[in-house]
């Protein structure tokens, strides 16, 4: 773990950390993450065959002491600004994949918001464009 991390692993990171913050890291959820890294161009260039083992690192960076603030901090760290407000669009995506936002992600989103310091307005149209796309018909 003390290789320096791609634009993708931080976003990957945001990912499993969205998912795991409720402490259950369900089938849509990860299926879900699945989807995002084989359709979006941001992964354009991602070796699939790398996603478990960074998913394994973010657990574990998780599990340690202070582990959310870690990963929080090593995410702000590692991404261009202008991949932030992606960042919070992929956590929303996955703490909407089933269907429900749970208090621990909404909180999660809260402190992802703050870390990368995205504006009000910003976070609330990704919500809201979450929002429409996951509405049953």
């Amino acid at each position: 773990m003390n290789k320096p991390l791609s634009a993708h692993d931080a976003l990957i990171y945001v990912m499993v950390m969205a998912s795991a913050v409720d402490s259950t890291m369900n089938d849509r959820e990860l299926e879900r993450i699945g989807q995002l890294i084989g359709f979006l161009p941001v992964f354009r260039d991602f070796d699939d065959d790398k996603l478990i083992a960074v998913a394994r690192d973010c657990a574990a960076l998780l599990a340690g002491p202070e582990g959310l603030d870690v990963v929080l901090e090593t995410v702000r760290d590692t991404l261009p600004a202008k991949l932030y407000d992606t960042a919070y669009a992929l956590a929303v995506e996955v703490a909407s994949a089933d269907l429900s936002v749970k208090a621990e992600e909404l909180r999660l989103l809260s402190l992802l918001r703050d870390r990368l310091g995205l504006d009000k307005l910003t976070c609330a149209a990704i919500e809201r464009s979450a929002i429409a796309r996951f509405r049953k018909g």
